[in-house]
């Protein structure tokens, strides 16, 4: 009787030491659907539902179906910001043509500078992350002094490239805004394939407002950093995709759609 208990606490052990070694690995990966490279050219319908990318992170931006506004992931609830500049919760049932996540861990925490603009933010990001040949997330809670945020309209096909759509931009401008910037970190050598450098998106604290981060400059709060050492990639099955060019350097029309 004895023996059999030994032998069940030892697997009962080895069963929870598993479980938890899978959930760190899985907290230390990205998943992305689909390549920027596609996004930029005009690739807007894709097959991957919400529902499976939610179970794949819980933090993370990306897009809609038509380019249908901005999408922002925070604590595992997916907010659609459209043209109106409001936040709408998503329907599981709702697809996107390009989406990164991760299930967001807080590997180190520093507080947020204040009277910072996005470039110095990013600077500030790249001294207090050491390794640039990995994948960093990023949390930013905190209350903004100014931001600069925008959503693109819906789209109708025949599709035209994102640096035509982005054109078309509604911006919205906010002043002493609490809220989370949610965004990562890519390597360069990710290019064409996600954003090198540094992307993020916003949402209030109410979960209301948000949008594509253009501009902003810092009050007060906090940064908490994930550092991602694994990925995990899934692309479109679809004729549309089969039928792109996706290897052409694109780097003028990805700093069109990332920029004011």
């Amino acid at each position: 009787m004895k023996s059999r208990i030994y032998w069940l606490v030892l697997f009962l052990f080895f069963s929870v030491l598993s479980a938890t070694a899978s959930a760190s690995e899985q907290a230390d990966s990205l998943f992305q659907y689909s390549t920027i490279n596609g996004l930029l050219n005009g690739f807007y319908d894709g097959d991957l539902t919400f529902a499976t990318l939610s179970a794949n992170g819980d933090m993370g931006l990306g897009t809609f179906n038509h380019l249908d506004g901005e999408m922002v992931a925070l604590d595992g609830r997916f907010y659609q910001v459209k043209m109106d500049g409001t936040a709408y919760p998503v329907n599981v049932d709702q697809k996107t043509p390009f989406a990164v996540v991760t299930h967001f861990d807080v590997d180190q925490g520093a507080v947020l500078p204040s009277d910072l603009d996005y470039s110095g933010l990013q600077q500030e990001l790249t001294r207090l992350t050491a390794n640039r040949n990995h994948f960093y997330g990023f949390r930013i809670p905190g209350r903004f002094a100014k931001l600069t945020v925008r959503s693109v309209p819906a789209q109708s096909p025949p599709y035209r490239p994102l640096a035509e759509v982005v054109r078309e931009q509604a911006m919205f401008q906010y002043e002493d805004m609490e809220g989370t910037l949610v965004g990562f970190y890519t390597p360069d050598y990710m290019k064409g394939l996600n954003v090198p450098g540094y992307h993020f998106h916003f949402l209030s604290k109410d979960r209301t407002r948000g949008g594509h981060v253009l501009a902003l400059q810092t009050g007060t709060g906090k940064i908490e950093i994930d550092e991602i050492s694994e990925i995990m990639m899934s692309l479109p099955h679809s004729l549309a995709f089969a039928q792109l060019e996706l290897a052409r350097n694109q780097d003028r029309e990805l700093e069109k759609v990332e920029k004011k």
